[in-house]
């Protein structure tokens, strides 16, 4: 990935995130009940406090030392704790099913985009919506663009839309993908009451 990503809003937490796989899946992983530059910034924060950020040294690390590092003001996330398993969850599962090697996920054996789809759903703390972000921001920032990705992201592929991280590429888009955030709940919120 030499794409510079824009998700964090902070020069060394996206540089993180551009030029390491499993940081950005972390990031996509914490962006849940937190606000969505925060949440990708939680990365950034555990390799500071780890010495560097290694799926190995995540995926071995003792959960209780796991968990008060990612807790420690400022934490990972608002449910730091919380956060922290999944994360280690999400590690040793990359780990035990692609060797560590984050990239396989969308890589390995050449697959299309159903299949890349099916690969993050499976993956620890990832559900269908949260599946097709990501599978957007590969082919929307990163370029990878297998065969029927549009089709498999659905709505978050399209192209100028304001949905998501998949659209995140300055500080303007954040406001406009936080406006669109805001804007569903209010109409979900709506439709509730009806």
């Amino acid at each position: 990935m030499t794409v510079e990503l824009c998700l964090a809003q902070e020069p060394e937490a996206d540089e993180l995130l551009s030029t390491d796989p499993f940081a950005l899946l972390t990031g996509m992983l914490l962006d849940q009940q937190f606000p969505l530059e925060h949440a990708f910034r939680g990365p950034k924060k555990i390799a500071d406090r780890m010495d560097g950020f290694a799926i190995d040294k995540i995926a071995d690390a003792d959960p209780e030392v796991f968990e008060e590092l990612c807790a420690t003001p400022p934490a990972i996330h608002r449910y730091g704790r919380s956060m922290a398993r999944r994360t280690q969850e999400l590690a040793r599962y990359v780990v035990e099913n692609y060797g560590g090697r984050t990239e396989a996920i969308w890589t390995e054996g050449d697959p299309d985009g159903k299949e890349v789809l099916r690969r993050l759903k499976a993956l620890p703390g990832y559900g269908d919506q949260k599946a097709r972000i990501f599978l957007a921001l590969l082919g929307k920032q990163l370029g990878v663009r297998p065969a029927g990705w549009e089709k498999a992201a659905g709505a978050y592929s399209e192209e100028g839309s304001r949905r998501s991280a998949a659209d995140i590429v300055d500080g303007e888009s954040l406001l406009e993908v936080r406006a669109f955030k805001k804007q569903m709940k209010a109409a979900a919120k709506e439709t509730a009451g009806k």
